[in-house]
C-alpha cells in the first residue's frame, strides 16, 4: 500500500510537533523568530516553523485541514502535470511555508517580541490550490458539518475576512500567513498550468464550472 505524500507530511509534522511540545529548546530553535533571521541568518526558520505547533488543538486543526484537501490536490497535480505532479505538490507545500511569511518577516524583522509557528500558511496554499482545480466543490466547517459553501464563494469570503483580521491586528493568529499562503497556492497552480503548457486553463475551467453549477 502506497502512502500519500500528504500523509507523510502529516506524520513528519506530528512527530516534530509532539517532540517540540516536550522540549523548549527545540521549540525555540525551530520557531519563526524574525530577528534571528535578520541578524543571525537563520533562514531555515521560514521552513522549520511549519512543523511545530502551539498545542494539540492547533496541530489537530491544521492536520485535519491538510488531510481534507491534500490527497485531492495531490491527485489533481498528477492529472494536470503528469509524472512530475507529486514533486510539484511537495515543492508547492515546502515553498509556501516560506512565501507566506515574507510579509510577516518584513514587518517584524526588528520586533524582538514576535514569534510565529504552525503550518497554517502552507495548509491555506493547499486549500486554495484545490479551489482552483475544483471551484464548485462544497467546503464545510468542522463546527457546522451540514453547511457546505461552494468553493468559488468560500474563497473570496476567506480572503476578505482574513485580510480584514490581518489589518485589524491583535490576537495570536498570523492572519497574514493565511492570506499570503492562500494567494500563493492559487498562483502556483495558475502560473505553472500556463508555463508548463499542460492544457489545463484555470480561468476557462473556473467559468465553465460555475456555469454548470447554476444550470
Amino acid at each position: 500500500m502506497t502512502i500519500s505524500i500528504t500523509v507523510i507530511i502529516i506524520i513528519i509534522t506530528v512527530a516534530v510537533s509532539l517532540t517540540a511540545f516536550n522540549n523548549a529548546a527545540i521549540m525555540d530553535k525551530l520557531i519563526f523568530y524574525p530577528p534571528a533571521v535578520a541578524n543571525q541568518n537563520e533562514w531555515y526558520r521560514f521552513f522549520s516553523c511549519g512543523f511545530i505547533h502551539a498545542d494539540i488543538g492547533h496541530l489537530a486543526f491544521n492536520m485535519i485541514c491538510l488531510y481534507s484537501f491534500g490527497d485531492a490536490i495531490e491527485a489533481a497535480f498528477s492529472f494536470i502535470f503528469g509524472p512530475g505532479g507529486k514533486l510539484l505538490y511537495v515543492i508547492m507545500y515546502v515553498t509556501s511555508l516560506a512565501m507566506c511569511l515574507i510579509p510577516t518577516y518584513k514587518k517584524n524583522k526588528d520586533n524582538y517580541n514576535y514569534r510565529s509557528l504552525g503550518a497554517s500558511g502552507a495548509v491555506s496554499a493547499v486549500m486554495f490550490a484545490y479551489l482552483v482545480v475544483d471551484p464548485t466543490s462544497g467546503i464545510g466547517f468542522i463546527f457546522l458539518p451540514n453547511l457546505d459553501i461552494p468553493s468559488f464563494i468560500f474563497g473570496p469570503l476567506f480572503l476578505i475576512i482574513t485580510a480584514y483580521l490581518d489589518k485589524r491586528g491583535g490576537g495570536n493568529i498570523n492572519h497574514s500567513a493565511h492570506l499570503w499562503g492562500a494567494l500563493y497556492g492559487a498562483a502556483f497552480v495558475i502560473v505553472l498550468s500556463y508555463a508548463l503548457h499542460t492544457g489545463f486553463n484555470p480561468f476557462t475551467h473556473f467559468v465553465q464550472s460555475v456555469q454548470e453549477y447554476f444550470q
